[in-house]
Formats: structure tokens, sequence, C-alpha cells
């Protein structure tokens, strides 16, 4: 019975990673224009500086909180599994940065640093509140 409570977040957490992964990479249009044919922007926060200029609010919005939402289950995971914080937070940007650079090559997505920013902060997140909830739960 442990190994079925083991394997149940286990396969949930690899669905996890194939619905983010077909998210932001394997998506319409990936090598459309083919190898290393992605945008990159580099500066911090610029983008949505000018999604807000041109009124386009609940997309920024989207975008900015979606950044963090998507990564929480990551920490989560990693801090059940036993990773302490920094080594879950380098997990974090490291799949991050694996995406950002996949965008890049497969030209199916705007490599950001916005991006790392975000899902590095969204795997902070997801280690705090499961840090939280087994706290809540030894009480």
């Amino acid at each position: 019975m442990k190994k079925l409570r083991n394997l149940l977040p286990r396969a949930l957490f690899i669905l996890y990673l194939a619905v983010l992964l077909r998210l932001t990479v394997f998506r319409a249009g990936m090598l459309h224009n083919g190898l290393f044919s992605g945008r990159m922007n580099l500066p911090v926060f610029t983008a949505y500086g000018q999604l807000l200029s041109w009124g386009s609010y609940f997309h920024a919005f989207y975008l900015f909180v979606g950044n963090i939402v998507w990564f929480v289950p990551l920490g989560w995971f990693l801090s059940r599994e036993g990773f302490p914080f920094l080594p879950a937070l380098l997990t974090g940007f490291l799949l991050s940065l694996a995406i950002e650079s996949l965008q890049f090559v497969f030209g199916c997505g705007i490599t950001e640093t916005d991006d790392l920013i975000l899902n590095t902060l969204g795997t902070a997140c997801g280690v705090l509140l499961c840090i939280l909830f087994q706290r809540g739960k030894k009480h």
C-alpha cells in the first residue's frame, strides 16, 4: 500500500512535466521557422511594461502569474521528495533554463529572462507551501 501511495504523486509529477513541456516547448509551430529561430527578450520585465502600455492588462497578469504558478508543483514535489530549499531552487532554475533554451532552439516561443526569474520564484513558492503544509499536518 505504501508503494502505491508513493507511486501516485510520482505519476502525477510525470504528467505535470509532460503538460508543462507540451505547453512551453512541444507545441504547434515548433520548428516552423527552423532551428535556432526563436526570439530573445533579455531585458528584465520590459515586456510586461509594453503589454500594460497597450492596455493588455489580463495578458500581462496571466503571463506574470502563470510563470509563477506553473512551477509551484515542481517546488512542492521536490520538497516532498526531500530536496533542501537551495537544491530545489536550483533545479527549478535549471528546468526553466532548459525550457527557455529549447524555445529558442526550436523557435517555439520567446526566451525571456523574466521567465527564469518568475519560474524560479514559483519553485520557491512550491517548496515553502509544502513545508508549511507539512508543519500544519504535524500540529
